[in-house]
């Protein structure tokens, strides 16, 4: 069973390893969902959505939430994003019943990426 909530904040960055248009200093009103995978527990929840709400804002939202992402991700692609929030929060999340699976970070309303906290290059 999957347990699934989204958040939105806005941020601005720019990427320095591009050429193109992005690598001018701009902004994005984001969203992330993000996506634990588990059994109920004894009260019927996987985890309360209240607490997950809370350790998003808590360990995402009040770092990034109007800030210049470059300070915190050197290069702040979505897919670097999307692994940097992964690893903020896979231990957070991890409880007897469920786990985090996966964190899906937009730019846009048609341009997102997937992390499931694996490299499947090599």
């Amino acid at each position: 069973m999957f347990l699934i909530r989204e958040f939105k904040f806005d941020a601005a960055h720019n990427l320095t390893s591009y050429k193109g248009k992005c690598e001018r200093l701009h902004g994005h009103t984001y969203k992330l969902v993000v996506k634990l995978q588990g059994e109920p527990d004894n009260e019927g929840m996987i985890i309360d959505f209240v607490e997950l709400k809370r350790i998003v804002e808590e360990k995402v939202l009040k770092k990034f939430d109007h800030s210049y992402i470059n300070e915190i991700i050197p290069q702040p692609t979505a897919e670097n994003i999307a692994e940097y929030i992964f690893k903020e929060l896979s231990e957070a999340l991890k409880r007897e019943n469920c786990s985090l699976y996966e964190v899906e970070v937009w730019e846009t309303e048609s341009c997102g990426v997937i992390y499931r906290g694996e490299k499947s290059c090599s």
